[in-house]
């Protein structure tokens, strides 16, 4: 790789983990190329990105930034995803690392916080932005239905008495 390369990409991860919402780093020794494109499919697919890069570069890029922590993770053959939501990424990457045995998840970060494996698992079991934002408008639904059933009742058990006497002559 030439010096105007690897300034690029020393420049791209500076960008990356300085203005991302998280950061997965793993392990990924062993993983088939078809395994790891499906793996960074999956990961494109929710809006993130993972990139393979020389540890030093790496540890170059994290100097001033917030994740500056996870420098220790970078040994061996690591790969980083990230992305903006911050349970998109980490959800992936636990439910691919369960899938396939050769991607071991060593930690990562969300925000200033520096997390372990434990840590990204933690936080890939909480519900997604789309899946709290369908919850929350439930919530919200739920009231204003309540209220127009209990309106329409009385009208309801009104006719059924109507139509019960009807009935009966």
């Amino acid at each position: 790789m030439e010096r105007a390369a690897k300034r690029e990409l020393v420049s791209t991860l500076h960008d990356v983990f300085k203005d991302t919402g998280v950061v997965v780093v793993a392990h990924y020794a062993g993983l088939t190329v078809a395994q790891m494109t499906d793996y960074r499919r999956q990961i494109k697919e929710v809006g993130g990105s993972v990139k393979v890069a020389k540890n030093r570069l790496a540890k170059l890029a994290l100097k001033d930034t917030d994740v500056a922590g996870i420098e220790d993770l970078f040994k061996g053959p690591t790969c980083i995803a990230y992305s903006e939501d911050p349970i998109a990424a980490p959800k992936i990457a636990v439910k691919f690392a369960k899938e396939n045995d050769n991607l071991v998840i060593l930690g990562g970060s969300m925000g200033t916080d520096v997390l372990d494996a434990k840590g990204v698992e933690a936080l890939a079991a909480l519900p997604s932005l789309d899946e709290l934002r369908a919850k929350l408008i439930g919530l919200l639904n739920a009231p204003a239905t309540k209220i127009a059933r209990t309106v329409k009742e009385p009208g309801g058990q009104l006719a059924r008495v109507i139509q019960a006497k009807a009935s009966a002559g």
